[in-house]
């Protein structure tokens, strides 16, 4: 299908994007602009495999444009919202009525679960859960995840969320024999690779257990210990199912070390104002006052000297570290970059980043190694912020302690 220029749909994007950058929340970080010309981009894709004329075209891509536009109220009822929106849109440029009574339609088939009647709307659905059944699956689950937690504060274990995963995969169906085409392997792909995950995160313990007991007798039969390293003989079944807590340690560890990060940056702000409050005020008074009374410029200048310094590392304690924000396909197949921190692909382009990160989804091993390694540099960067704001926290007090004695000194005794 050729894409013909059409003014109203120029029109209709601008104005589309300028509306979910004024109006809706960057908290929904999937139903984002992105999604909605993601959909847009399916819909025409689907609309392929059909001979369409170029007015349902029109109205496919109208519906694709505005189904997400009622986020700017929440999710509730966001559908009814996004009809009013189009309306709105349409209405003063003369749009058919019986056109816009389409375009409503296909955005309220939308609605979970869909209920699409026409062609057109069949086709606006399988759209907007394209992403169900393509190599963008991951990406996109993973950003319904962190939206629901920012938007609802619904969060959810690895285990809960593969079985809310599971269940909504499972039950969607893609209404076009073109989206069944081209989604339907994908999807049922997907859909193993879930069932892996659960399997991973909930083994079966009687599996387990008879595993680990022939470990045991393969150790007797060898003449070793059936001790483990704690020294009570049963450490592999103590191995068993630690998905969860393994995962409530990352999360806790992981939120320990943003609060204290988050209070060292609070702190050093702190710092930079007081000293820079004082600096600003001390400089001129010194320079006021030395003619007229020189006994108040030593411990001014010994005032203004510890601010000065103890400034300095607070803004060293802030100071961002530039990294290269690069990685190599060979760095992921060796399993030696971290792709958790910025800092190793803010220079990469996207879909290198989008290979890397489905090659660590894919192996548990690599994901627990790189959040390991996450945390541990993490570590050393509040090592470092704690210590600098410690010297800046020293010479604060103890220059501020240093030029009240010589005021006392200066102003008793000379």
């Amino acid at each position: 299908m050729v894409e013909v220029e059409n003014p109203l749909l120029e029109a209709c994007a601008a104005h589309v994007q300028a509306f979910f950058e004024e109006k809706i929340s960057s908290d929904y970080v999937y139903h984002d602009f992105q999604h909605t010309r993601y959909v847009v981009d399916m819909a025409l894709h689907i609309a392929e495999g059909y001979e369409l004329t170029e007015k349902e075209v029109e109205i496919i891509q109208l519906a694709a444009w505005f189904h997400d536009a009622g986020y700017d109220q929440g999710q509730d009822k966001h559908e009814e919202r996004s009809v009013e929106h189009a309306r709105s849109f349409l209405e003063p440029k003369g749009y058919p009525e019986e056109d816009l009574q389409k375009i409503e339609q296909a955005i309220m088939a939308t609605r979970y679960p869909q209920n699409p009647i026409t062609l057109l709307d069949e086709i606006v659905c399988d759209a907007d859960l394209s992403h169900l059944g393509n190599e963008w699956y991951w990406d996109r689950c993973g950003k319904v995840r962190q939206e629901m937690m920012m938007t609802r504060g619904q969060v959810m274990s690895d285990q809960e969320w593969v079985d809310f995963e599971i269940a909504f995969v499972t039950k969607h169906a893609y209404h076009t024999t073109m989206a069944q085409e081209l989604f339907n392997k994908q999807k049922e792909r997907h859909i193993r690779q879930l069932l892996k995950q659960k399997q991973r995160l909930n083994p079966d313990p009687s599996k387990d257990i008879a595993e680990a007991k022939k470990k045991k007798k393969k150790k007797k039969k060898k003449g070793g210990s059936n001790r483990g390293e704690n020294g009570n003989g049963d450490n592999e079944l103590k191995q068993l199912n630690l998905g969860r807590g393994v995962e409530t340690m990352y999360r806790t560890t992981y939120r320990t070390h943003v609060n204290l990060s988050s209070i060292a940056d609070n702190k050093a702000n702190f710092m930079l104002t007081i000293n820079s409050i004082i600096i600003s005020i001390s400089v001129p008074f010194v320079a006021s006052q030395v003619e007229d009374n020189p006994k108040v410029v030593l411990p001014t200048m010994i005032l203004i000297a510890s601010s000065l310094t103890a400034l300095v590392f607070a803004i060293l304690s802030t100071r961002p570290k530039v990294t290269k924000g690069e990685f190599t396909r060979e760095d992921i197949e060796q399993k030696r970059s971290n792709l958790l921190f910025f800092g190793n692909f803010y220079n990469m382009k996207v879909d290198d980043f989008h290979w890397g990160m489905m090659e660590m989804i894919k192996d548990s091993d690599f994901l627990y190694s790189s959040m390991t390694r996450d945390l541990y540099y993490l570590g050393i960067v509040l090592a470092k912020k704690y210590r600098l704001l410690r010297i800046c926290f020293d010479i604060f007090m103890y220059g501020v302690i240093l030029s009240v004695l010589v005021f006392v000194v200066v102003f008793l005794f000379f």
